[in-house]
Parts: structure tokens; C-alpha cells; sequence
């Protein structure tokens, strides 16, 4: 008899972010495993192109234009959602991002810091965590299950230099993720999970510039977390795609409001 325990087959999973390094890795992850993908982003360009390419390997995924900090446009994405698939499983909160302005660079002091920059960085990872988990979340009760999965950081435990807004932002998503777990499930029932990862660092088209000198070699940062993780090395994308699955499949069914570090040992690390 097959084990049905990691079967993500007709899961419907709504990823915001979805055509992002990180969403657009999940999605095709998923999809592979036969979930329906509904991807959310701004931009119509990239998001039918994710989808297509999901299509095209014999997945299912649909793209929906949607500001996640836009209420209006969440509730949109939510009726047109539920109108193509009929329910909503897993919501993936992968929008986020930050901003030069809201950084702290070594040659800077935290009085130099672009209060604007600071807001908006917050409100993309924050408010663009809480307002689609508000809006899905609705839906999932009214379906009577659902399941969360929030992107937190490194810098959700304790502050890292330099990113500023990012961090708090992360820090606060940490907060949120479990007490959303407990209001879901302590007043809805044991049908609804709310659980987030913290991924530790990974060279990114986003990082890349500050992670790599320009012949290539680790810059200074770089080899200063490299030297506080055990494993020594950056992760690769694909190592985040387990947790994502037990995080999304019936394994998981009695974590709640957990924050996952999928981070080489950095964050139990200390001298």
C-alpha cells in the first residue's frame, strides 16, 4: 500500500511572491508533486511565464496579478481562486524583499538610515505576510482546514548587521506566525496549522553583490557566515523544498507555530 503520509496530490497552494527566486522554486516543486498552484505577483509577464513552464512539464498552476498589500486585490485573488480550484489547502507567504535605504552599510550609522525605505521594507514583510493570511485564512476556515507556511530569517532570532528593516520585519513574522498558529487552531480546531521556515543563507541574485567580490571570491560578509555555520558552505535553493513538503503534507499534522531553521547549523552556533 503506497504512503500517503508526504502526498501533496490536489492540494490547492496559493504561493504569494510566487514567481520569485524562492516561490518560483516551490511552485514547480509542488506542482511536480501534483498540487495546483496559484501564483500570485505584479507582474503578469513573470507570472504567466512560471505557470506556463509548470504546464508545460504536465503541472497545473494559474497566475493571478495581485498587490499583497492590497486588500482589495487579495479578496479579488481569493474569489477567482476559489472559482477556478474550488478551495484554498496552503498558503505560502514567500513576497518579501528589502531596500538599500532601509541597510545599514559598514560605513554608515543607523542615523543615516532612510526612514521611508525602513517603512516600506517592514510593511512588504510584514503587512505582506499578514493581510494574505488574514484574507486565505477566511476561506480555509470557512472550508474547515488550512495550513500556513510564513518565510522567516536568520535575522528573526537575533539582529544581523547591516539589515535593519529586514530584520525587524523578520523578527515580527516569527511573532505573527505563532500567534496566528494559536488563534487559528485554538479557536477554529485542530484542522488548521500556521508554521514558518527560517532559511539560512543561500547566494542569491539579491545577495549576490554583497556575498561575492567581483573576481568571484567571498567578500568579507560572506566569509563571516560561512565561518558562524558548521556546515561551512552556502545552501543550494533545492534544500529548502523538503521542509516546504513536510511542512505542506499530512507529516506535519501536529506542528503547529513552529519556526524551522533550515540554516547548516548557523543559528545553534556560538563561540
Amino acid at each position: 500500500m503506497k504512503n500517503e503520509l508526504f502526498r501533496i496530490e490536489g492540494k490547492v497552494v496559493v504561493i504569494t511572491g510566487g514567481y520569485g527566486i524562492l516561490g518560483s522554486n516551490i511552485a514547480k516543486y509542488l506542482a511536480s508533486e501534483g498540487a495546483y498552484i496559484a501564483i500570485l505577483g505584479r507582474s503578469r509577464e513573470k507570472g504567466d511565464l512560471l505557470a506556463n513552464t509548470i504546464k508545460s512539464t504536465g503541472g497545473e498552476a494559474s497566475f493571478f496579478s495581485c498587490n499583497v498589500m492590497s486588500k482589495e486585490d487579495l479578496e479579488r485573488c481569493n474569489t477567482a481562486i476559489l472559482e477556478l480550484y474550488g478551495k484554498i489547502d496552503i498558503l505560502i507567504n514567500a513576497a518579501g524583499g528589502n531596500m538599500p535605504g532601509a541597510t545599514i552599510p559598514a560605513d554608515k550609522t543607523i542615523f543615516d538610515v532612510n526612514v521611508e525605505d525602513l517603512r516600506k521594507v517592514i510593511d512588504l514583510n510584514l503587512f505582506g505576510t499578514i493581510l494574505p493570511s488574514l484574507t486565505f485564512a477566511k476561506s480555509m476556515v470557512d472550508n474547515g482546514k488550512g495550513n500556513i507556511i510564513n518565510i522567516a530569517s536568520m535575522s528573526s532570532f537575533r539582529p544581523l548587521t547591516r539589515v535593519m528593516g529586514y530584520g525587524i520585519a523578520k523578527a515580527a513574522v516569527a511573532n505573527f506566525t505563532q500567534y496566528m498558529a494559536g488563534e487559528l487552531s485554538g479557536k477554529f480546531g485542530d484542522q488548521f496549522r500556521v508554521n514558518a521556515i527560517a532559511p539560512g543563507f543561500f547566494i542569491t541574485t539579491q545577495n549576490h553583490d554583497l556575498m561575492l567580490n567581483s573576481d568571484g571570491s567571498y567578500s568579507e560578509r560572506a566569509q563571516s557566515i560561512l565561518a558562524h555555520t558548521p556546515f561551512h558552505r552556502f545552501g543550494e535553493a533545492d534544500e529548502l523544498l523538503g521542509i516546504i513538503h513536510y511542512l505542506a503534507s499530512d507529516a506535519s499534522s501536529f506542528v503547529n507555530g513552529s519556526i524551522i531553521e533550515v540554516d547548516g547549523g548557523f543559528n545553534a552556533f556560538s563561540i
